[in-house]
């Protein structure tokens, strides 16, 4: 135990197999019972956890996610590039180049880890808000977050906290663990989103990546599950939805996220993309989509011609308290970027 043998003779601080951490080092044991650095973690997944390399998100958190809760609550799958249509009569065109998105709506876990960090230092909030231009596609100028936007964040953890109790019984936070870690955050505003996947080495998804990965590229789906593409099935066995409106549905309405895989689940593995929580995309709200869209988004703020209705983020996918017709692919909606709402969560692309 604690060691291995070499030549008939236990010896050695390790046994084969063993991994650890090292001042965020990874380290694996070698064949002789010793400690032998591992690659350095990447920007990517820039913490060590366990002698493996995680995001900071994932920080010390259990597989818990998915319909066994027994995945990675921080998986993510390639989504790789290609052509879709906007609207099912099949204009306009766009395209997307390859990116990873994550599996499942990020979980209160998940979110906890940003309000509080390891340690509590610069990695807990604020000290973790992003700086400019942090959280950028890398195929889109200006994309990344604008420093003005700065006042739209809570001010400190505790404002924070108090943000995300936006409704008197239906927030899936709490200040302390409890058992809806594996439900999604709600509550999150879309500045809040924003700088919760900068954080996490992520961002927001475009509203054409998020659309492209709910369609299944050039399948074209009605729904994310949808096979054959054309089909408009839909019902409770594939997404949480249609609990009977905000005045019936309850809390326990909202599920654990994955909850419905892989029944559920987009032609690469996205779980949730319809139901349960809208989720933000990067981009403002336009009447029209663009006429040629190659990695696009809309990142110029609307006009705001009536002082009553302000301009509006992109939200996908629909919600638990939502009809059937609200989680179609094609369906769209859009919110005021600065209010989180009960019925909101985000997942991130990478």
């Amino acid at each position: 135990m604690g060691q291995t043998c070499v030549d008939g003779r236990c010896q050695g601080e390790c046994a084969p197999e063993d991994v650890r951490c090292s001042d965020n080092q990874p380290q694996r044991c070698d064949e002789r019972g010793n400690w032998e650095d591992a690659a350095e973690c990447p920007s990517e997944a820039p913490a060590c956890d366990g002698g493996k390399c995680v995001l900071p998100s994932c920080v010390g958190l259990e597989d818990r996610c998915g319909p066994a809760a027994d995945e990675n609550c921080c998986a993510a799958t390639e989504v790789p590039g290609g052509t879709f249509d906007w609207t099912p009569d099949g204009t306009p065109p766009a395209s997307v180049s390859g990116f990873r998105l994550d599996r499942f709506e990020v979980t209160v876990g998940r979110f906890r880890r940003f309000v509080e960090a390891y340690p509590a230092s610069v990695d807990a909030y604020p000290g973790n808000r992003p700086t400019a231009n942090a959280g950028r596609n890398p195929k889109i100028t200006g994309s990344g977050w604008q420093t003005e936007w700065d006042i739209e964040l809570p001010e400190n953890a505790a404002a924070l906290r108090r943000a995300l109790k936006c409704h008197a019984v239906l927030p899936t936070w709490t200040d302390e663990p409890g058992e809806h870690e594996q439900k999604p955050i709600n509550c999150v505003n879309w500045y809040v989103a924003f700088a919760f996947c900068a954080w996490d080495r992520g961002r927001l998804p475009t509203l054409a990546e998020w659309t492209y990965a709910a369609v299944g590229g050039a399948e074209q789906r009605t729904y994310p599950w949808s096979n054959p593409s054309g089909s408009n099935n839909i019902d409770h066995d594939h997404a949480v939805f249609g609990c009977g409106g905000n005045e019936a549905c309850e809390f326990s309405d909202i599920m654990p996220v994955g909850s419905k895989s892989p029944l559920g689940d987009g032609r690469w593995m996205q779980a949730d993309l319809a139901g349960n929580l809208w989720e933000w995309t990067l981009d403002w709200h336009a009447d029209e989509y663009p006429s040629e869209c190659e990695d696009c988004a809309n990142l110029t703020r609307p006009r705001q011609t009536d002082p009553m209705v302000p301009p509006r983020r992109e939200v996908r996918g629909g919600a638990y308290n939502e009809v059937g017709r609200v989680l179609l692919t094609s369906f769209h909606h859009h919110m005021d970027p600065s209010i989180g709402a009960y019925a909101v969560s985000l997942r991130c692309a990478r």
